[in-house]
């Protein structure tokens, strides 16, 4: 009853306001109209029972949410300093910006960064520097069983769905692929036609859901697979086994997304929900995936085939490299999503805590081959916040043998990191549906943003192994990386990590891999 009397109590007096105002003069109405309103607000926030800061504090308590909605607007502008950003620093996203827009991106005084701080890492120059060569070089993708091998770049555009990206920002990143010569990964919503329009390479990723290539109940369609992994445009085909930004579940894209663009390029029903599993339905074993990996290739017509995922438990991995042993085939790449991923959104407790970091699952997965003889056969991609020539660098010291940058090259079509993905309310038109805020993002332009900051983070990191003596990624050795351990210690990579020798887990395992790799199993996912 008080709660009432007070809701009458503020609506009359607002009333009262506002008719002695009018009766003094009309030119008291600027006042009253603002007071009325103002008055019916309180009343409004008194009588709700939702927020209960609104009942003890009406019309004042506005301001609370209002300065939690721009919270991270004043976060990024006005409060962070420009290397302790996340998820990418104010100095990562401004290198990036000005790369992509053909500007001077070079930084005056010396480094803002303390380092002396653990965990600064930092590449070794060489007191032989090379001149950098005038090509940039490029990896050859393909293993003995593959028929046509693919020249890949050394940084190449990371999977992202047609869908999760607007079809101009995916006509962008492929016009770009295409002037720039390399390689644009679909993501796993299928095969669009925005990604084939421009003519660029694809790589195309096939998730647990088969879109694109999926019969009416789900499964994987070889036929409709074959006649598309035919286009001149697929340069290499990828299964999905997991992406660093959720690992282990699987994605929902709502009914009211699933337009009729969507839904065909997707070969699911218009307007209704789409799950995408969380496992694959062609394989439960270590086996069953590596023959599968193989059938890919043939259906392909021998295009390069690999998988992608982020590494988990690494005796699971090893029962893969058992299995590809006694199958006697292997897959002609493998990229490595890191935890630190991506742009897909996420469970918060998927997202901080669960899956491997990019350095340990490039060491994991680039060291298991090694031991088990197989690592020539197999080249690896990195995926995980590469934006720079140093990132760049610092995964091919560590394993891999190319980079595929995703949040980097949305950077390049406009995205300004207002972490609204997931919501169709992308403020640059990037990640949306919305035909209204799509158009904002102008292709043309954006596809030589994109061009621009490939060719000039690939010239970036190529300097930088010049400056390390290198001229070729494969010379690149684990020394050549340190790492601060505290103000007064910093090691190499070789140091801190074991590096097995080729072979080594077939012959004399060390003792730290002993039991994971006695333990693996070709026929079983162990737990």
């Amino acid at each position: 009853m008080i709660r009432i009397g007070m809701v009458v109590l503020a609506l009359a007096a607002a009333l009262a306001a506002v008719a002695a105002a009018v009766a003094l003069s009309p030119w008291w109405w600027f006042a009253a109209v603002p007071l009325l309103l103002l008055g019916l607000l309180g009343t409004w926030d008194l009588a709700q029972r939702k927020h209960s800061v609104l009942r003890n504090y009406p019309v004042l308590g506005h301001a609370r949410f209002l300065l939690e909605h721009v919270r991270p607007e004043l976060q990024q502008y006005f409060v962070e300093r420009n290397f302790d950003g996340r998820p990418f620093d104010r100095d990562v996203r401004s290198i990036v910006y000005e790369r992509a827009k053909g500007t001077d991106a070079e930084q005056p005084y010396g480094t803002e960064r303390d380092v002396y701080a653990p965990g600064y890492e930092f590449l070794v120059p060489s007191m032989a520097p090379r001149e950098a060569p005038g090509t940039p070089p490029r990896v050859r993708v393909g293993g003995p069983d593959c028929a046509k091998p693919y020249d890949m770049a050394l940084l190449n555009v990371s999977a992202m769905s047609f869908g999760s990206l607007s079809s101009n920002a995916i006509l962008a990143l492929n016009s770009g692929a295409a002037a720039g010569g390399f390689a644009h990964d679909t993501g796993e919503g299928g095969l669009s036609e925005y990604h084939l329009r421009p003519g660029g390479d694809l790589v195309w990723e096939i998730g647990t859901g088969y879109f694109g290539c999926r019969t009416r109940d789900g499964d994987f369609d070889p036929k409709e697979f074959a006649d598309k992994a035919a286009h001149d445009q697929v340069k290499c085909v990828s299964l999905k086994l997991s992406q660093g930004a959720k690992p282990g579940i699987g994605g929902v894209l709502p009914g009211p997304k699933v337009n009729a663009e969507i839904a065909g390029v997707r070969d699911v029903p218009e307007g209704r929900t789409v799950i995408s599993p969380p496992y694959h339905r062609v394989f439960s074993t270590p086996r069953e995936l590596v023959r599968f990996v193989a059938r890919m290739r043939e259906l392909s017509g021998g295009k390069p085939t690999g998988f992608k995922l982020c590494v988990g438990s690494r005796q699971q991995f090893l029962a893969v490299c058992r299995a590809m042993l006694e199958e006697g085939t292997t897959p002609d790449f493998i990229i490595v999503d890191g935890a630190e991923g991506g742009t897909g959104a996420a469970p918060l407790e998927f997202a901080d805590h669960v899956g491997t970091p990019l350095t340990e699952g490039l060491l994991t997965v680039h060291n298991s081959l090694v031991g088990a003889g197989l690592r020539d056969r197999i080249r690896i991609g990195a995926s995980g916040k590469i934006a720079t020539g140093a990132d760049l660098v610092k995964r091919l010291v560590q394993g891999a043998d190319y980079g595929n940058a995703a949040r980097a090259m949305m950077f390049a079509v406009g995205c300004i990191q207002a972490q609204r993905c997931h919501t169709n309310r992308c403020p640059t038109g990037v990640t949306t549906q919305d035909p209204r805020r799509a158009r904002a993002l102008d292709v043309g332009d954006k596809t030589q943003r994109v061009q621009r900051l490939q060719a000039a983070t690939v010239a970036s990191a190529v300097e930088l192994m010049a400056s390390m003596g290198v001229t070729d990624p494969a010379d690149l050795r684990p020394h050549m990386l340190r790492r601060r351990i505290d103000p007064y210690t910093e090691r190499s990579y070789e140091e801190l990590y074991e590096w097995l020798a080729p072979g080594q887990l077939l012959t004399e395992p060390p003792e730290s891999w002993a039991a994971d790799w006695k333990a693996a199993d070709p026929d079983r996912f162990t737990v």
